[in-house]
């Protein structure tokens, strides 16, 4: 993929950034309303945590995960971080994957169990969330730490560019 300029990049950094941060606030809102849900011994308290949580499945969880999984590709592709060039990069990729998929057919059908039972809820619905938060908070840590170096590929990668820099640099003449 052809790099991105630096405005679209910073444009889709921002949007990718905010976008993330509201897939957690969503999750940490869905846990909350999960233990509500569960705690709770009045069936109306957890009929209407259950319908809230039904309204947040059905309006952000796909949209709000399908946007953080893209932008990020995008940007990993697009910029010299790569997909598969850092380990941390490789994990965050996987990580959104997994939890994109798991959202879409495992949280959001488990909302919609509960709210067509009038509220019953059992522990999935707080375990899910509870996976999914951490997970988000794990991503974001990170997001900013970047650990654990380059991949088998970027190394590879690495060495072939400062490989062909060097062989360069013993030219005589100038290159383009």
């Amino acid at each position: 993929m052809k790099p991105l300029k630096r405005p679209v990049r910073r444009g889709l950094l921002v949007a990718h950034v905010a976008v993330s941060v509201s897939w957690l606030g969503l999750t940490v809102g869905l846990l909350t309303l999960g233990i509500t849900a569960f705690a709770t011994g009045d069936p109306a308290t957890a009929g209407a945590a259950t319908r809230a949580m039904k309204i947040f499945g059905d309006w952000l969880v796909i949209p709000v995960a399908l946007l953080a999984l893209v932008s990020g590709l995008v940007l990993a592709l697009g910029t010299p971080w790569g997909l598969a060039r850092h380990r941390w990069v490789w994990t965050k990729f996987w990580l959104t994957l997994i939890t994109t998929g798991l959202s879409i057919f495992s949280l959001r059908p488990g909302i919609d169990a509960a709210a067509a039972a009038g509220g019953a809820v059992d522990i999935n619905l707080v375990i899910a969330p509870s996976v999914a938060t951490a997970t988000y908070l794990f991503i974001t840590a990170i997001s900013a730490l970047k650990p654990w170096g380059l991949t088998r590929r970027g190394r590879r990668l690495r060495f072939s560019a400062s490989s062909a820099k060097s062989v360069d640099a013993r030219s005589p003449r100038q290159t383009a």
